[in-house]
Protein backbone atom coordinates (compact mmCIF):
# COMPACT_ATOMS: atom_id res chain seq x y z
CA UNK A 1 0.00 0.00 0.00
CA UNK A 2 1.24 3.26 -1.19
CA UNK A 3 1.40 6.15 1.38
CA UNK A 4 -1.01 7.95 -0.92
CA UNK A 5 -3.20 4.85 -0.10
CA UNK A 6 -2.83 5.01 3.31
CA UNK A 7 -3.91 8.38 4.05
CA UNK A 8 -7.27 7.87 2.02
CA UNK A 9 -8.04 4.75 3.82
CA UNK A 10 -7.30 6.27 7.07
CA UNK A 11 -9.34 9.56 6.20
CA UNK A 12 -12.37 7.18 4.92
CA UNK A 13 -12.29 5.39 8.23
CA UNK A 14 -12.20 8.58 10.26
CA UNK A 15 -15.10 10.28 7.96
CA UNK A 16 -17.11 6.69 8.80
CA UNK A 17 -16.37 6.61 12.48
CA UNK A 18 -17.43 10.26 12.48
CA UNK A 19 -20.36 9.96 10.98
CA UNK A 20 -21.51 6.82 13.17
CA UNK A 21 -20.73 8.58 16.20
CA UNK A 22 -21.61 11.72 18.45
CA UNK A 23 -19.38 14.39 18.97
CA UNK A 24 -18.05 13.47 22.25
CA UNK A 25 -17.85 10.12 21.46
CA UNK A 26 -15.53 11.20 17.81
CA UNK A 27 -13.95 13.55 20.51
CA UNK A 28 -12.93 10.77 22.85
CA UNK A 29 -11.62 8.35 20.18
CA UNK A 30 -9.25 11.09 18.47
CA UNK A 31 -7.88 11.63 22.26
CA UNK A 32 -7.85 7.97 22.23
CA UNK A 33 -5.55 7.13 19.60
CA UNK A 34 -3.36 10.47 20.12
CA UNK A 35 -2.12 8.61 23.18
CA UNK A 36 -2.01 5.82 21.27
CA UNK A 37 0.21 7.02 18.51
CA UNK A 38 2.39 8.86 21.15
CA UNK A 39 2.98 6.11 23.39
CA UNK A 40 3.59 3.33 20.10
CA UNK A 41 6.04 6.68 19.12
CA UNK A 42 8.04 6.48 22.44
CA UNK A 43 8.23 2.48 22.55
CA UNK A 44 9.27 2.40 19.28
CA UNK A 45 12.61 4.73 19.85
CA UNK A 46 13.51 3.02 23.34
CA UNK A 47 13.04 -0.20 21.23
CA UNK A 48 15.64 1.29 18.87
CA UNK A 49 17.91 2.46 21.26
CA UNK A 50 18.19 -1.29 22.96
CA UNK A 51 17.25 -3.38 20.73
CA UNK A 52 16.73 -6.98 22.47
Amino acid sequence: MSGEQLVTAITALAISVSNTSTAEETAMLASIFVQLGDTLATLAVKKAENPD
